[in-house]
């Protein structure tokens, strides 16, 4: 695909995005496509501090992140997903039609939505925020802090084809976006400010999940090791195994080693890995870490200092120093627990926001805050409905 520049209208444009194209699917320019809500309206009152969202079968819960406190119950039919829209008071809920706008410091589930078919990953990074839909390869970046009176304005590129993808808005303006189809994902694609391809790589089988790390470093991940793109190359680094996924990553801006999963075994119905990736974006190195539990994709985090957090089926989460590739800590905080088959159903989750941890456990509908410099669980409270998805805003 060959992507040229073209002329721009600089009413269109913000301060940050600084350049908006669309790609067609047989890679012919059409104008600049951008969104704006019809209306604008005053920005309601901030009444939750630190705000925390759950959803649960029907609905989401809004909490106050410092007292825990249940502060709003908005019903949502359907299976709703949650992720941080990269300001201080907003999170985006994929649903059936596209990523809707919760002002979560109001609480308002506002009617400003990002429409997309099969709504995919939210990735936020260098002030940027970029949403893929997975069922028309729509590419949607924009500047989060624009977002409270209708929507921002966008910038918006479209792959060639439809796919499980996902896209990383760099602080250099470049666009990486993966490559692929419905049956196959086979790599990622770069795209400089201006719209041009400046590098490919289409070994990467599998392709899924991303993370960026110091320096504006991206890995994505394959079924037999990592894509690396820094400083303007794209980089295989291999796995140990023939077949070696690693299919979610956690990255740092504090830490240029990304922490990823990692399974083995191409035949699982269900693996419960007990090895964990840790990927060096500066010697383009990959390290494999034991450990004494197996974990979930949505045990994964980092904490304020790069550390490298894994919440285990054993209950504890795990403290590991990503330069050392060692736990240094454990901290209790579950009962022992069963991974799910089915990838939609509750199981423990963590999310972490400085240096706080909150972690839900679905089979107790209970809510823990842990202190992460000291180890020491902060509160613990019970939830009216079983949890799934837990997120914040994030400053």
């Amino acid at each position: 695909m060959n992507i040229a520049p073209r002329t721009r209208t600089a009413a269109a444009l913000s301060a940050l995005l600084a350049t908006a194209f669309t790609v067609s699917a047989c890679g012919l320019q059409q104008p600049m496509a951008s969104s704006s809500s019809p209306t604008a309206r005053t920005t309601p009152q901030t009444t939750v501090r630190d705000p925390l969202v759950i959803t649960y079968d029907g609905g989401l819960h809004v909490l106050d992140g410092q007292s825990l406190h249940l502060v709003a119950d908005i019903p949502l039919p359907g299976f709703n997903r949650v992720n941080p829209a990269g300001d201080d008071r907003h999170v985006l809920v994929s649903t059936s039609t596209g990523f809707r706008i919760l002002d979560a410091a109001a609480p308002e589930l506002t009617s400003d939505e990002f429409t997309a078919a099969e709504p995919g990953h939210v990735v936020r990074h260098a002030g940027r925020t970029t949403l893929f839909s997975d069922g028309t390869g729509k590419v949607v970046v924009f500047d989060p802090r624009r977002l409270g009176d209708g929507l921002p304005e966008t910038e918006v590129y479209t792959a060639d084809t439809p796919h499980h993808g996902v896209a990383v808005g760099l602080g250099s303006g470049e666009l990486v976006v993966t490559l692929g189809t419905e049956e196959k994902r086979v790599g990622i694609l770069v795209l400089d400010k201006d719209g041009r391809e400046i590098a490919r790589n289409e070994n990467c089988p599998g392709v899924h999940g991303e993370a960026t790390a110091r320096d504006d470093a991206v890995v994505i991940g394959c079924q037999d090791g990592v894509l690396l793109y820094r400083d303007g190359e794209i980089r295989k680094i291999e796995s140990p195994h023939e077949y070696g996924r690693i299919g979610n990553q956690a990255g740092s801006d504090r830490s240029a080693i990304v922490l990823g999963d990692y399974k083995k075994d191409p035949a699982a119905e269900l693996e419960r890995p007990r090895q964990i990736s840790l990927i060096d974006t500066k010697s383009g190195t990959l390290k494999l870490l034991d450990l004494p539990t197996s974990y979930t994709f949505r045990s994964l985090a980092r904490g304020p200092g790069g550390e490298a957090l894994v919440l285990g089926t054993d209950g504890a989460l795990h403290v590991i120093d990503p330069d050392r590739a060692e736990t240094v800590s454990t901290i209790k905080v579950l009962d022992p627990w069963k991974e799910p088959v089915e990838w939609q159903k509750p199981r423990p989750m963590l999310f972490v926001r400085g240096r706080t941890a909150y972690v839900t456990d679905p089979s107790t509908r209970e809510l823990h805050s842990i202190d992460l410099g000291t180890g020491r669980i902060l509160r613990t409270v019970p939830l009216p409905k079983t949890p799934n998805e837990l997120t914040g805003v994030t400053r």
